[in-house]
C-alpha cells in the first residue's frame, strides 16, 4: 500500500507540474510579455487542453464504474451474469456495450476489473468495442451531426456491431487468459466481506478509483499530448490529396481518427465536415474505427495488456473495419 500510495503522490506531483506548464503556456501573454511562444506551441497546447478536457470527465466516470465493479461485483456475480457458451458470451458483452454510455476514454480501467472478476478476455473485448461506438449517446450524436439523417447513424450502429462481434470472436481464438501485462498481473479480486458496513464498502471503492484513476491518468496525458502534436504538424492539404482515391480515402480518414483520438459523443461532427470530400464508406471508417481504437486509447491499453495482446488487437481491428468497408463501398 505503501509503494501505492508513493507512486500516486509522484504521479499527482507530475500532473501538477503539467497544469503549471499549460497554465504558463496559456497565459504567457499576461506576464508582460516574458516568454514569446511559436503559434504552433499556443495552436498544440489549445489542442492538448481541448482533448483534456474533452476526455476527463469520461475517464472519471470510467474509473468509477471500475471501484464499483472491484468492491460490490463479486466472482459469482460474473459466473452468473456471463453464459457459458462463447458464441453467446460474446454477443452478450456486445449488446451490453451498445446500452452502455461509455467512451474509449473511460473504457479501459472497467474492463480491467471486468477481466480481474472472471469476464474472459474475449467477452471484454467485445465490450471494450461497441461501448464506445454505438451507445445510445453517440448514435443520437451523430444522427443530428449529419442534419438528421437516420441512413449515416444506422450504418455505423449495425456495421459497427457486426464488426465488433467479428473482432471479439477472432481475439477469442488468438488470445487465451486475462492478457495482463507483468504490472497488472497480479490484480486479484479484492471484495470486502458481506457484513462489511455500506459506508466502509463505498470508501474503499473511491480509493479503489482513485487508484486507477492515477494509474490511468499519465498515460491519457501522454496519448492526448501525441494527438496534439499530430494535428498540430501534420499537414492537412497532404492528407486531402492523400485521400483522392477510394482505398486511400478510406486508408486517411481511419488514420484521422486514429491519430485525432476525438471523444466518441463529439467526433461525427468532426467526421460530418467531411463528407462533401470523401466518400461515405471513409466516413463510416472514421465514425467506426476511432471509438474502438485511437492512440490514446492504444496507449491506455498498453499500461493494462501485455503489449503482443494489444498490437493484436489494433490489427485486428484495423484489419477487419478496412476490409469490411472497402468491401461494402459500391453498396454504401
Amino acid at each position: 500500500m505503501n509503494r501505492v500510495f508513493r507512486s500516486n503522490i509522484i504521479d499527482f506531483t507530475g500532473i501538477l507540474l503539467i497544469a503549471f506548464l499549460l497554465f504558463v503556456l496559456s497565459f504567457s501573454s499576461g506576464f508582460g510579455g516574458a516568454w514569446e511562444f511559436p503559434p504552433s506551441i499556443l495552436n498544440l497546447n489549445t489542442i492538448f487542453i481541448s482533448i483534456l478536457i474533452e476526455a476527463l470527465p469520461f475517464v472519471l466516470i470510467g474509473v468509477l464504474i471500475a471501484g464499483i465493479i472491484q468492491i460490490f461485483v463479486t466472482e459469482e456475480h460474473i459466473q452468473r451474469w456471463i453464459p457459458k457458451n462463447k458464441a453467446m458470451a460474446v454477443i452478450m458483452s456486445c449488446v451490453v456495450g451498445a446500452f452502455f454510455p461509455a467512451c474509449e476514454c473511460g473504457i479501459v480501467p472497467i474492463i480491467r476489473r471486468l477481466v480481474s472478476k472472471g469476464v474472459p478476455i474475449y467477452a471484454a473485448v467485445g465490450f471494450m468495442l461497441t461501448g464506445p461506438l454505438i451507445n445510445p449517446i453517440v448514435i443520437a450524436s451523430t444522427y443530428m451531426a449529419f442534419g438528421n439523417d437516420l441512413k449515416i447513424a444506422a450504418l455505423r450502429m449495425g456495421l459497427g456491431f457486426l464488426i465488433a462481434v467479428f473482432v471479439a470472436f477472432l481475439v477469442s481464438w488468438f488470445f487465451k487468459g486475462t492478457q495482463f501485462n507483468q504490472a497488472n498481473v497480479h490484480i486479484q479480486p479484492n471484495n470486502p466481506g458481506k457484513s462489511q458496513p455500506f459506508l466502509n464498502k463505498f470508501w474503499s471503492m473511491l480509493t479503489h478509483s482513485i487508484d486507477e484513476f492515477f494509474d490511468m491518468a499519465k498515460f491519457l496525458i501522454l496519448g492526448a499530448f501525441l494527438a496534439a502534436v499530430v494535428q498540430t504538424y501534420m499537414p492537412a492539404k497532404a492528407l486531402l490529396e492523400a485521400g483522392s482515391g477510394p482505398v486511400s480515402s478510406l486508408f486517411v480518414m481511419m488514420g484521422l481518427a486514429y491519430v485525432l483520438s476525438l471523444c466518441s459523443e463529439a467526433d461525427a461532427f468532426i467526421g460530418a465536415s467531411f463528407s462533401s470530400i470523401f466518400p461515405t464508406s471513409a466516413i463510416l471508417g472514421f465514425l467506426i474505427y476511432g471509438p474502438m481504437i485511437d492512440l490514446k486509447n492504444t496507449l491506455i491499453m498498453l499500461s493494462v495488456f501485455r503489449v503482443k495482446f494489444v498490437l493484436g488487437v489494433l490489427a485486428l481491428v484495423t484489419a477487419t473495419v478496412f476490409v469490411t468497408l472497402l468491401s461494402l463501398q459500391s453498396f454504401l
